[in-house]
């Protein structure tokens, strides 16, 4: 479930509110398009009950992590959606996440400058998965063999508290313990100032200076006049290259998808012949295909973690290799990439291990594989409406309209 954000428009400061996974704003008073860019994750906060603003207010870090888990043992490969948070510093007396407060209650960016004592996370975030991880480990009943977390959502979010003879939650106004600690709790060591702002570009292309198209939730943007596409970095708008299939009609959807190639240590797959061989294809060998490039193919929108890895096996066997085109379509609709490369790449893996035949002797050797990811190309791929589905016959791809609908609140 996506939280909500209380924020203002860059242009004219008039209210808004944000959903987690937005980042294209447009303002209904000013008209104003702007884009929000995002470095390696955002910083949020809860205010502070409205009685108890004049206190010092001591905020805590919590991270909080969204996205999917997959796991590989000897039956196979399962899966699963995490929502989870988790207290970013050492301590016995604060809560040990925020629980179901970042779903209840409206967050805020945190500008530079608010007042309060700010706490310096020591756990890092892997320190929280790997914790996880082995929960999960020890409460099931298959040897887990392999696992990784491919996540859309990583964030900060403070939480307020102040002392008076015990520690207060600031938002309830309530006690959380019976007395104070011995220890001092802020000090200049482990407090920082919040001194994180927040970017909001003008939506137009670096180049030509034409208007961008994106969804609201869109890591991408592309400019339908010099047929551009721009990936938001923390520092920019970065040139991504992109290809369109061919085959799309009046009417096209076009799903994006990561076309990745990577080197691969631990068994031989380099090529087309070497994908035949070591999935077993029921293909002949021709001349030249240990000449075609092998490429990992990772959809580049959120779905469920079960179709997330039944759409990967099944372009990374069919290996599309015809030419592209380097300009989008005049009809249809771009699909929206809310999938980020750097997340795909850490699912390769599990697609690997879900085609490799044999599968049970594969998996032992799973975890010294090393696959390591040298270049990569967006790539939009038609599919035709029917009545629920989008359906792409050239590679036998079905997706549920609902389904994609739905994948909005991963």
């Amino acid at each position: 479930m996506n939280f909500s954000i209380d924020h203002q428009c860059p242009q004219c400061g008039a209210p808004a509110v944000l959903e987690e996974a937005e980042r294209l704003f447009n303002c209904p008073f000013c008209r104003v398009r702007s884009y929000l860019l995002g470095g390696q994750y955002f910083r949020y906060m809860f205010e502070p009950k409205s009685s108890v603003m004049n206190r010092e207010i001591i905020y805590v870090p919590y991270w909080r992590y969204k996205g999917m888990m997959f796991t590989g043992s000897l039956e196979g490969m399962d899966h699963r959606f995490v929502d989870i948070s988790s207290l970013a510093i050492q301590s016995d007396y604060f809560p040990e996440s925020v629980g179901l407060r970042s779903q209840a209650l409206k967050l805020k960016f945190i500008a530079p400058g608010t007042m309060g004592s700010f706490l310096k996370p020591t756990l890092p975030i892997h320190g929280m998965l790997k914790h996880y991880e082995s929960c999960f480990r020890e409460n099931s009943k298959k040897q887990i063999l392999y696992s990784a977390f491919v996540g859309d959502h990583l964030s900060l979010i403070y939480s307020p508290f102040y002392l008076d003879r015990k520690i207060y939650d600031a938002v309830l106004d309530k006690p959380i313990t019976s007395g104070l600690p011995e220890m001092a709790l802020v000090s200049k060591e482990n407090t920082e100032k919040p001194n994180w702002p927040i970017r909001f570009i003008p939506v137009i292309c670096p180049d030509c200076g034409w208007d961008l198209d994106g969804g609201r939730d869109s890591l991408t943007l592309n400019c339908l006049n010099c047929h551009t596409s721009w990936l938001s970095t923390g520092k920019g708008l970065l040139k991504l290259r992109f290809g369109i299939l061919p085959g799309g009609q009046e009417n096209s959807y076009y799903l994006p998808f990561w076309r990745i190639r990577a080197s691969v240590a631990g068994i031989q797959l380099n090529s087309y012949k070497d994908l035949i061989q070591r999935a077993n294809l029921p293909k002949a060998i021709q001349k030249g295909m240990e000449e075609k490039p092998f490429y990992f193919w990772v959809q580049a929108f959120k779905v469920r973690p079960k179709i997330f890895i039944q759409l990967s096996r099944q372009l990374t066997l069919a290996q599309p290799d015809q030419e592209m085109a380097c300009e989008f379509p005049r009809t249809g609709m771009m699909y929206p990439v809310t999938l980020p490369v750097t997340e795909a790449v850490k699912s390769l893996k599990i697609n690997l291990a879900d085609f490799v035949r044999p599968a049970r002797e594969f998996l032992r050797q799973l975890p010294e594989i090393e696959i390591r990811p040298e270049r990569f190309k967006l790539v939009y791929i038609p599919f035709y409406e029917d009545h629920h589905e989008l359906i792409q016959p050239d590679y036998h791809l079905t997706v549920h309209k609902n389904m994609l609908s739905m994948a909005k609140n991963l």
